[in-house]
């Protein structure tokens, strides 16, 4: 794996360097468009619907339509924007893991120690398997400020991005809100058959059989000589193109719990001064 960036968990006055890698990939057989009459490779053109010219990317702005006005936005207009380049995986709490609701998580990643030692990567480790604890970070990832959980995932942390709450939508169905009548016996029955599909989740058990035909069907197609030469149809083709300093760990948590602390205690109001008789 390749790491996508490197950055520091932080929280307090502790600093903790990783590698950041995408924890997944896609694995569906990659497949383009052709004409079925000849096998030529079908390209979309981003083509003006005014002058009806193709537009190179470098003349390519993007817009917002609201179904009466469209309010273009260009480069320089982005660039006013306040871009994220941050590389730190910021801690803003650390809440009971049951309370994040599955329907939030997004993409997930894996976390490296980077670093001389690992101390504070396993300390951090395993004080969130001894509380139970999610840590609920703040991170940039492409330039945007992003909601993430930083969870234990077996012997490594995972950092998973989540779903600003306003994304998630509500379910309302009205036929939901109808009076229903459940007996015990169909009730008993139900679970009798869940009962009889009962198993411990395996992943590895369950593979994707369309993928798997598909590479099949391309094999056999290749072996019985039924293709086409990419180098002619298709045309040539181009490829596209340290974590900071850690604190004394024990000193870096004592003063991250003093400053808690301290943040804690009602502030008491300054003493009067007596007037002079």
């Amino acid at each position: 794996m390749r790491s996508i960036w490197t950055g520091a968990i932080t929280f307090g006055l502790v600093n903790v360097p990783v590698k950041v890698y995408s924890a997944t990939e896609d694995h569906d057989v990659s497949l383009h468009q052709v004409h079925d009459t000849d096998g030529g490779r079908i390209r979309y053109q981003r083509r003006c619907e005014i002058c009806a010219k193709v537009v190179p990317y470098d003349h390519i702005d993007k817009a917002f339509d609201d179904g009466e006005q469209t309010v273009v936005l260009t480069a320089d207009d982005f660039a006013s924007l306040p871009a994220e380049h941050s590389k730190e995986i910021d801690v803003v709490e650390f809440v009971p893991s049951d309370q994040i609701d599955p329907i939030m998580l997004d993409k997930s990643y894996f976390l490296e120690p980077d670093g001389k030692s690992a101390k504070a990567y396993v300390l951090l480790r395993r004080t969130l398997e001894a509380t139970d604890r999610t840590a609920i970070v703040h991170f940039a990832l492409r330039q945007k400020t992003r909601l993430g959980a930083l969870r234990v995932h077996g012997d490594v942390l995972m950092l998973q991005s989540l779903l600003w709450d306003d994304e998630v939508r509500e379910a309302k169905f009205a036929s939901l809100d109808e009076r229903v009548n459940i007996s015990a016996k169909e009730l008993d029955m139900s679970a009798a058959l869940v009962e009889s599909f009962a198993a411990d989740f395996a992943p590895d058990a369950f593979n994707d059989d369309y993928q798997d035909e598909l590479r099949a069907l391309i094999e056999t197609k290749l072996k019985s000589g039924d293709a086409v030469s990419t180098e002619v149809t298709f045309g040539e083709t181009t490829d596209e193109g340290e974590g900071g300093e850690v604190l004394d760990l024990m000193e870096a948590l004592r003063r991250s719990v003093e400053a808690s602390r301290d943040r804690a205690k009602p502030k008491s109001k300054p003493k009067r001064a007596r007037s002079a008789s």
